[in-house]
């Protein structure tokens, strides 16, 4: 169904044939491409749990990484929490390596080949996304724009901007980072086939039919079957959800694996949307006004994850005159992180609200994606908005010391496992969103150590300040194919380790 991954000479010869005025930016980019993912792998490499590496200690360029086979990584000192490009190359014995497709291959490790080839598409769409970036405003008017600007995608993820099954003129005509219209379509299901939840509009309903919401890339390869016109929309940061003019979001059953996973509307989801989206507005009103969610407004499915659709509120309504509302991360696309004053009075916001909702019993998977802050005219962070349920985890024995009453689902969102709660918050929020936004360990340490001792002292708090930080093993989970669910890592805690400069 999926074609592989393009690599960078591939997507030259593409591209000659559909934009070839983007051809001498796409090659310049190229080498700045492969040092942003080579960066993401070192990281991995230094600090994920990955079977084959025996020993880590400091070398003759700043780190060593000892091969179960006998060879020998030498590389910089990797900062966990960087996201700049500052590895160029490392050294595998003797042998230098400035591509992260061709390091990987040499490893020759279980999957390695495999993870090689999407690390090659990743390099090159990243490279074909940057030679399009062009953002010629600093504050964008309409909430989408602010989703085109995050041109490199995840900050920590090797697999950063790969797109395996999409042709170079697909990537341009639906990755946001490109600025395109998309073209939606519907596909009209009997409503006795559907599972509904929520409240369906009437321009998606025709007699006995529901109207369900196609991303074109999910008819043509997926689907495979003519869709009916629908209404134009501007594709967001997760590609599948896309903004229509002046209404809502959708989100669509995209089932493309973009960085780690397919991705899509499973029933399971569909089913809790609404009971979730009620029980999100009683919690959104115990923060204090702080937080907001966005309703979902409905969803369906035809009892398929390849086709289902969900209709959500758009972030923006939650914005009074005058402040904007954008994705944390695109925050690093401004200059209001590199004010020490502004990171910690986000930093505050962002987990005193976290940790206010987890001490309740809800732990928010609070990415950069999901996360999205208001901003006052001058750019002070007063509000923060949160979208999309489907990943939360929900503590039943936390919601019951609160005399707080669990919404009505059953299944893999509920559970009391203090470790569970606890890396699904602090491994999107702050090994996540903040890292992200603060771009390294020594910034990130300097607004935990400002706003950690004056937030209240609950036991989640005792183990943020104290524990290693959990983060999300991505290039171990890329190597385990056969394995399902997460697999974690600890990060040094960035308030414990003095990290080296990588700016």
């Amino acid at each position: 169904m999926h074609r592989p991954p393009i690599a960078e000479a591939e997507i030259a010869e593409e591209l000659a044939a559909v934009r070839p005025g983007l051809l001498p930016r796409y090659a310049a980019e190229l080498p700045g491409a492969r040092a942003a993912v080579l960066t993401r792998l070192w990281r991995a490499l230094a600090h994920e749990p990955l079977p084959w590496l025996t020993a880590r200690a400091p070398g003759t360029h700043g780190l060593a990484l000892r091969l179960a086979d006998g060879r020998t990584l030498h590389g910089p000192p990797a900062d966990p929490y960087a996201t700049s490009a500052y590895v160029t190359a490392v050294r595998l014995d003797r042998e230098r390596y400035d591509d992260p497709a061709r390091l990987t291959a040499a490893l020759g490790v279980p999957h390695a080949s495999a993870f090689a080839a999407e690390l090659a598409g990743s390099v090159a769409s990243l490279a074909l996304s940057r030679a399009a970036a062009d953002h010629p405003k600093e504050w964008p008017d309409q909430d989408w724009e602010w989703e085109q600007r995050v041109v490199d995608g995840h900050p920590f993820h090797p697999n950063c901007r790969s797109r395996p099954g999409f042709s170079v003129a697909e990537q341009l005509a639906y990755g946001p980072e490109h600025r395109p219209v998309v073209a939606l379509g519907t596909v009209p299901v009997p409503a006795a086939d559907c599972l509904l939840s929520g409240d369906w509009p009437a321009e998606l309903r025709s007699r006995d039919r529901l109207l369900l919401p196609v991303h074109p890339w999910q008819a043509a390869h997926v689907l495979r079957r003519p869709v009916d016109a629908w209404r134009p929309a501007r594709p967001l940061m997760s590609l599948r959800t896309l903004a229509l003019p002046g209404g809502p979001h959708v989100k669509t059953a995209l089932s493309a694996r973009l960085t780690s996973s397919v991705r899509d509307i499973s029933p399971y989801s569909v089913r809790v949307a609404a009971p979730l989206s009620d029980f999100a507005e009683d919690l959104a009103a115990r923060t204090g006004g702080l937080l907001h969610i966005t309703r979902t407004l409905g969803a369906v499915t035809a009892h398929s994850p390849d086709l289902a659709a969900l209709l959500r509120e758009s972030p923006a309504v939650y914005a009074a005159p005058g402040e904007r509302v954008l994705p944390v991360a695109a925050l690093a696309t401004t200059s209001l992180p590199d004010s020490p004053a502004w990171l910690a009075a986000f930093a505050r916001l962002a987990l005193t609200v976290g940790l206010r909702l987890l001490d309740l019993g809800v732990a928010l998977e609070a990415h950069g994606q999901n996360l999205l802050v208001i901003l006052s005219p001058d750019g002070t962070p007063l509000r923060l908005v949160y979208r999309d349920l489907a990943d939360i985890r929900i503590s039943p024995a936390r919601l019951a010391r609160h005399r707080i009453t669990p919404p009505a689902v059953t299944g893999r969102l509920i559970t009391d496992d203090e470790t569970a709660l606890r890396r699904k918050l602090f491994g999107s929020l702050v090994a996540g969103a903040l890292a992200g936004t603060a771009g390294s360990g020594p910034a990130l340490a300097a607004a935990l150590e400002t706003v950690l001792p004056g937030l209240p002292a609950t036991s989640d708090l005792i183990a943020l300040r104290e524990g290693p930080l959990p983060a999300k093993a991505l290039t171990l989970m890329r190597l385990s194919p056969g394995h399902a669910g997460d697999i974690w890592t600890a990060l040094p805690h960035p308030c414990a380790t003095p990290f080296p400069v990588t700016g």
